[in-house]
């Protein structure tokens, strides 16, 4: 996969204030604030920095998080994993392979078949309905 490498002013003309805080500088929205936590539609989730597919609604369930989660990636290399250690927590921070956009944490505390809990930001991910893409 091509690796899509821009600069950081770039970055800022191509996403919103909110994108830019949440995929450049790790930031988290608000629980139960995105639009896409609450999506029961059938599709793809990409992501909205560079529109790498990263996750699909088969595996998508209602984690009571507040924000959109998965049981794994659509494929094992379209994200990275890195250890987070900020706010005083150690966590897994998830982002995406092609961009290295933040999209959000991976959690041990799923359900089967993975036991994953990839917990993203509504607002790092657009979703693209099969029925759409069909047309």
């Amino acid at each position: 996969m091509e690796q899509l490498n821009l600069s950081e002013n770039e970055w800022r003309r191509r996403l919103s204030p909110a994108q830019y805080h949440v995929l450049r500088e790790a930031g988290t929205e608000r629980a139960y604030a995105g639009a896409l936590t609450d999506n029961k539609a059938d599709g793809v989730y990409r992501c909205a920095a560079c529109g790498l597919e990263l996750f699909d609604s088969a595996d998508k369930f209602d984690s009571g998080s507040g924000w959109p989660s998965f049981t794994q990636p659509l494929a094992p290399d379209r994200v990275t994993d890195h250890s987070d250690r900020s706010h005083g927590m150690v966590r897994t921070e998830t982002r995406c392979a092609r961009c290295d956009s933040h999209q959000g944490h991976v959690f041990p505390d799923g359900p089967p078949p993975t036991g994953l809990r990839y917990c993203i930001n509504s607002i790092a991910l657009e979703f693209r309905s099969r029925k759409d893409a069909a047309a």
